[in-house]
């Protein structure tokens, strides 16, 4: 992969972490900030409903933040793009969905019929 497509991908890989981060302070801050007192059960309810989905999408997303990092890792050291498998190399338009990925299309539909069968 040439220079030029690295440094889009970084710039991609870096834009994503910084929306990531920011979104997470965000949600820490309005959770510790909000001093809601709830009477009613279900008003009571309906809000712990709607932390637990916040909490479950911030797990992933701290997941994500992780791929990510690793993922700007192998761009600085040249590793980036190619598969952990076969090593051969990554398609872009598979980069471009998934810039995270550590595998080529062929080696993650083999990993999923294992998974399937397994």
């Amino acid at each position: 992969m040439n220079q030029e497509k690295m440094t889009e991908f970084k710039k991609i890989l870096e834009e994503q972490l910084e929306t990531l981060l920011r979104d997470a302070g965000r949600t820490v801050s309005e959770m510790t900030d909000d001093q809601s007192n709830f009477p009613d059960p279900t008003d009571r309810a309906s809000l712990e409903s709607d932390r637990n989905f916040e909490l479950r999408i911030r797990d992933r997303e701290r997941r994500l933040i992780g791929k990510i990092r690793q993922a700007l890792e192998r761009i600085e050291t040249g590793n980036f793009g190619i598969c952990e498998c076969c090593e051969e190399l990554i398609g872009e338009e598979r980069l471009k969905a998934r810039p995270v990925t550590t595998l080529c299309i062929d080696c993650k539909t083999e990993q999923e019929r294992k998974e399937k069968i397994g």
